[in-house]
């Protein structure tokens, strides 16, 4: 195993810059996703790493290695792509043997190699079952083992699960995570769903416009997003996000959402943008005396039985996750609060405003 880092990399297509000077570490034994819309550049980061592009600018090191201009067949570094690379027409078990050999490998290492990959991953019932017989998840469990057998320094997964139908997606994201929990290896995995990355990540490297504008936990990417996509992209639905309806005024912010005012500290004052996410206001039926009243716009079923509810205050208008029986109970309006802990505050950059929230007590 080795960590990977780079350094100032960028890769420009003429003008258009699919990278821009990005630099950070993949640490070693960690599962790192590069989570991001299409076009956010983090295909094209992960072709640099492995060598299938060439910077523009900066550097690569794997290790103590630098491999910014070594071939991707030198690099020590096993790739799974979106559609299953295996050796048709061969069983299982030679998939994931034919690398070994190449390794001269001995029979009996390669035969104990094999056996350990396949209980790992769920092969072991079809090693000798011809590939051109496995579905495509089937088939892509052969890749990934292929590639896990051979003990590269790293594996990079390039949105391994993205063309497989759903059943077999759920299936293939489990033996992923018990692969990777058990292996502990540098990994790094391209995705543009949320869920996927939130399942398997030890650590998520948000890009957006050629740049990781967050590296960090999954849950602290979700609970305290460093700018405004973040909290957008993450979530389903995104943050609600307020550009009118607050101000701050003193050490106060005031706004219509709010029962009476919060501490804020002095660097409030350079907020332009409020936000929270649906889920973490509260929500009641009866009067409370920290909540306002808000009348129910629109109404719609979330996973889990929950429903998503728009609602309206004087004229702001924001989406609430809440409770079955409350969003199905509840006729016209409804009494919500935003929790202090819970609101974000970002200035005209729609960078975090760190510490603009003063907890209390």
């Amino acid at each position: 195993m080795a960590d990977v880092r780079v350094d100032g990399i960028s890769k420009y297509f003429g003008d258009f810059g699919a990278v821009k000077e990005v630099s950070t570490v993949f640490e070693e034994g960690t599962v790192t996703v590069l989570l991001g819309p299409s076009g956010c550049g983090k295909t094209t980061l992960m072709r640099m790493i492995v060598g299938l592009e060439t910077p523009t600018t900066g550097s690569v090191m794997i290790g103590d290695t630098d491999v910014t201009r070594v071939p991707t067949n030198k690099r020590q570094i096993g790739m799974v792509f979106q559609y299953p690379v295996i050796y048709r027409g061969t069983t299982v078990a030679r998939n994931l043997e034919l690398p070994l050999v190449a390794a001269k490998m001995d029979s009996a290492a390669r035969k104990k190699r094999i056996d350990e990959m396949a209980e790992i991953i769920g092969l072991t019932d079809v090693l000798e079952t011809n590939v051109d017989r496995l579905d495509n998840a089937g088939r892509q469990k052969v890749a990934v083992a292929r590639e896990v057998a051979r003990q590269p320094e790293v594996l990079l997964f390039d949105e391994p699960i993205t063309n497989v139908d759903l059943t077999s997606k759920l299936e293939l994201k489990r033996s992923l995570k018990q692969l990777f929990t058990e292996l502990r290896q540098t990994i790094i995995y391209v995705t543009h769903d949320q869920t996927e990355a939130m399942s398997l990540a030890d650590k998520i490297a948000l890009m957006n416009t050629g740049r990781i504008v967050q590296l960090d936990a999954p849950r602290v990417v979700y609970d305290r997003p460093d700018d405004v996509f973040a909290g957008w992209f993450l979530g389903s639905p995104g943050m609600n996000f307020l550009r009118t309806g607050f101000v701050v005024e003193g050490s106060s912010l005031h706004s219509p959402l709010l029962a009476s005012p919060i501490p804020v500290g002095a660097e409030a004052q350079h907020a332009t943008t409020m936000g929270i996410r649906p889920e973490q206001l509260t929500a009641s039926l009866d009067e409370q005396p920290d909540h306002v009243r808000a009348e129910i716009v629109d109404k719609a079923i979330t996973i889990g039985g929950r429903m998503l509810l728009g609602v309206k205050v004087q004229d702001l208008e924001i989406k609430a996750v809440v409770e079955h029986d409350i969003g199905k109970n509840a006729s016209s309006s409804i009494w919500i609060k935003l929790p202090q802990e819970s609101l974000h505050l970002f200035d005209a950059h729609d960078r975090k405003i760190e510490a603009g929230l003063q907890s209390v007590g």
